[in-house]
C-alpha cells in the first residue's frame, strides 16, 4: 500500500502544474485569445487538487508548502504569458537573403 503522504505530494505537484496553466489561461482570457470556458476547467482542476491535499491531515507542512508553491506557480504563469514573445523565424538563416 502506498503511504498517504506520497499521494499528497503527487497531488501537490499536480496543483503546481494546474496553477501555472491557470495563470496563463487568466491572461489569455483577459486579452481575448482564449474562451472563458477553458479558464473554468483550469479553475476546477486547481481547486480540486488544492482542496484534496489538506482533506485528512489539515494544514501541515505538506499542505502549506504545496499551496505556497502553487501561489508562486500561478504568479509565474501570469508573468510568463504577459511578457512579450519573440517570434523565431529561421528562414533567413537557412536560405539566406
Amino acid at each position: 500500500m502506498i503511504p498517504l503522504d506520497v499521494l499528497r505530494i503527487f497531488l501537490g505537484l499536480l496543483c503546481l502544474f494546474f496553477a501555472h496553466f491557470l495563470g496563463r489561461s487568466i491572461v489569455r482570457v483577459r486579452t481575448h485569445r482564449q474562451r472563458p470556458r477553458s479558464l473554468t476547467g483550469w479553475i476546477i482542476r486547481f481547486l480540486i487538487t488544492a482542496l484534496v491535499i489538506p482533506f485528512r491531515r489539515g494544514f501541515d507542512s505538506i499542505t502549506i508548502a504545496a499551496l505556497t508553491l502553487a501561489a508562486g506557480s500561478l504568479a509565474l504563469g501570469i508573468w510568463d504569458e504577459m511578457r512579450p514573445k519573440r517570434e523565431e523565424n529561421l528562414t533567413r538563416q537557412i536560405f539566406g537573403e
